[in-house]
C-alpha cells in the first residue's frame, strides 16, 4: 500500500493497493527444477556440439544404433535417436499435459483476467515468428519449417530468469510461465496436426478407445496411479502405430490425469486411519493411513512428482545431447549464413517473439482485457518477451519432424542454436537496462511513456510501495 500526493496539486494522497503474488508451493517446484534443467541441458549441448565435430562421425553412428524388444516376429525396434525423440519426450510432453491441467484446475489459470493477458502474448509470439519465417522462405522447401521458430523453451526461460533473482518480480515469473504454457498449448497442436504423416485409421481408432479409458477412469474419481500409467503406455504404443507422433500420447495422459483438490470426507478419513495407527501400530492400520494419505493428494500432483525430475534432469539433457548435434564445418557455416532457412530461423526467434508477445500483450493492457499483478513493468515485458525468443527443445523437435534432408535439418538447427543465444544475451540486457526505468504495466499506476501508451488514470511513484 502506497499514499502519494498527486505532483504539482495539493490535496488528498492517492492510496493505490498493489496486488503481490506469492507463488505456490508447487509453483516454486516447477520452476527450481525448471532451472536446475537448463544447467544440464546447456552441458549437454555443448557436448552434443563437440561430439558431432569429432573425427570418425561416433556421433551420427551412436544415435542411429538399433534397440528394441521383439517377441517372435513381434516387437519394436527403433534407434537410439528415435527412442529419446519417441519414448523419452512422451514423459516430457506429459510433465507438459499435468502442468496445465493444474494451472487450468487449481493454479494461476483458472483466473480469467490473470489469463488473457499471457494468453493474448503467447498467440502473439506464436503467430508472428510463423509469419516472418514464411516472409524469408516462401516458395522454397524449408518454408514447411514454419513450425520451427513458435515455441519458447520453458527450462531455458525459467533459468534465465533465475539469473536476476529479486530484480526479477515474481509477477513477471507467473505471467512467463502463463504465457509458456500456452505456447505449449499452439506447440503441440501445431506439431499434432501439421507433423504428423501416413496415419492408420485402425491404430487411430484404438488410440480413441484408450483415451475413452483414461476419461473413464477420471470421471470414476479412480484416485491410483497404476491404472493411468498403464492405460497410458498402451496409448503411448497406439498412437505410435497411428503415425501421429507417439510424444501426444504423453499430453494427453498428462491433461486427464485428475488434478481437483481433496475432497473433505478423504481429509476425514486421513485422520481417523491416522488415529487408528497411533492408538496401535500394527502392519494393517500403517497400509490402510498410507493408503488414506496418497489419496488425499491429487493423482495429478503424484505424477508429476515422480515424472518431472526425471524429464528436466534426464530426459530434456538427453533430448539436447541426441538432438544438439551439428556439424560446424567451415562449408557448413558458409552455406547457413546465406541460407533463408537459418536467417528465417534467427529472425522469427528474436524478432518475431519480442514483436508478437509484447505488442499482443501491450495491447490486451491497453485495452484493459486482463491485468498483470504486482510491479511489472513495461521493460520486463519486453525483456522476458525477447526471453521467450529461446526455442530450444520443440524447435529442435519440430525440425526433425518437418525435414527428411540433413542439410535442411542442419541450418535450421543453426538457426535455432544462434537464435535462441542472441534472445537470451538481448533478453538479459533489456532487463538489467530497461526493467525499472519503463512505466508499469498497470493502467492504475501511471500512464507516462511506454509501450503502448495507456488510458490515462491517477499518477503514482512507481519507485514507492
Amino acid at each position: 500500500m502506497s499514499t502519494t500526493p498527486l505532483p504539482g496539486r495539493p490535496g488528498p494522497a492517492v492510496r493505490v493497493s498493489l496486488p503481490v503474488p506469492v507463488l505456490s508451493q508447487p509453483v516454486r517446484r516447477f520452476l527450481a527444477t525448471e532451472s536446475g534443467s537448463a544447467v544440464l541441458l546447456l552441458a549437454a549441448t555443448a557436448a552434443a556440439l563437440v561430439w558431432a565435430n569429432l573425427p570418425g562421425g561416433s556421433y551420427q553412428a551412436f544415435w542411429e544404433t538399433s534397440a528394441g524388444v521383439t517377441v517372435g516376429d513381434a516387437g519394436l525396434v527403433m534407434d537410439l535417436g528415435h527412442w529419446v525423440n519417441d519414448a523419452l519426450m512422451a514423459v516430457f510432453f506429459c510433465t507438459v499435459g499435468l502442468e496445465i491441467s493444474r494451472e487450468v484446475t487449481v493454479g494461476h489459470l483458472r483466473s480469467p483476467r490473470a489469463v488473457v493477458v499471457p494468453a493474448l502474448g503467447a498467440v502473439g509470439g506464436l503467430a508472428v515468428p510463423a509469419l516472418l519465417f514464411f516472409a524469408f522462405t516462401a516458395g522454397t522447401p524449408a518454408a514447411v519449417g514454419w513450425g520451427i521458430p513458435i515455441s519458447t523453451d520453458t527450462a531455458f526461460l525459467v533459468g534465465m530468469l533465475a539469473l536476476f533473482g529479486p530484480r526479477c518480480p515474481d509477477s513477471l515469473r507467473l505471467f512467463l510461465l502463463t504465457l509458456a504454457i500456452v505456447d505449449d498449448i499452439g506447440a503441440v497442436t501445431v506439431m499434432a496436426v501439421f507433423y504428423s504423416h501416413g496415419v492408420s485409421v485402425p491404430a487411430l481408432l484404438v488410440s480413441a478407445a484408450l483415451l475413452a479409458v483414461l476419461v473413464g477412469l477420471r470421471l470414476a474419481g479412480e484416485w491410483r496411479l497404476t491404472p493411468y500409467v498403464v492405460v497410458g503406455v498402451a496409448l503411448w504404443g497406439a498412437v505410435h502405430a497411428s503415425g501421429v507422433h507417439a510424444t501426444l500420447a504423453g499430453v494427453l495422459v498428462g491433461l486427464v490425469v485428475p488434478a481437483t483438490a481433496v475432497e473433505p470426507e478423504q481429509r476425514d478419513r486421513v485422520r481417523a486411519f491416522g488415529r487408528a495407527l497411533i492408538e496401535r501400530a500394527d502392519p494393517t492400520r500403517a497400509r490402510l493411513a498410507t493408503s488414506a494419505v496418497r489419496a488425499s493428494v491429487p493423482p495429478n500432483d503424484r505424477l508429476q512428482a515422480a515424472l518431472h525430475p526425471v524429464s528436466a534432469f534426464l530426459v530434456v539433457p538427453l533430448f539436447g545431447l541426441a538432438n544438439a548435434g551439428v556439424g560446424l564445418s567451415g562449408e557448413t557455416l558458409r552455406a547457413a549464413v546465406g541460407s533463408p532457412l537459418t536467417w528465417g530461423v534467427v529472425v522469427a526467434l528474436v524478432v518475431g517473439k519480442t514483436a508478437g508477445i509484447a505488442v499482443a500483450a501491450g495491447l490486451a493492457l491497453k485495452f484493459r482485457l486482463g491485468d498483470l499483478p504486482g510491479r511489472v513493468r513495461y521493460g520486463h515485458l519486453v525483456g522476458g518477451a525477447m526471453m521467450a525468443g529461446i526455442g530450444f527443445t520443440l524447435s529442435l523437435f519440430i525440425t526433425d519432424l518437418a525435414f527428411d534432408d540433413p542439410v535442411l535439418q542442419d541450418e535450421a538447427k543453426i538457426g535455432v542454436l544462434a537464435g535462441s543465444l542472441l534472445a537470451a544475451v538481448l533478453g538479459a540486457v533489456v532487463l538489467r537496462v530497461l526493467g525499472e526505468r519503463l512505466p508499469l504495466c498497470s493502467p492504475d499506476l501511471d500512464d507516462d511513456g511506454g509501450l503502448p501508451p495507456l488510458p490515462s488514470g491517477p499518477w503514482t511513484d512507481p519507485t514507492r510501495t
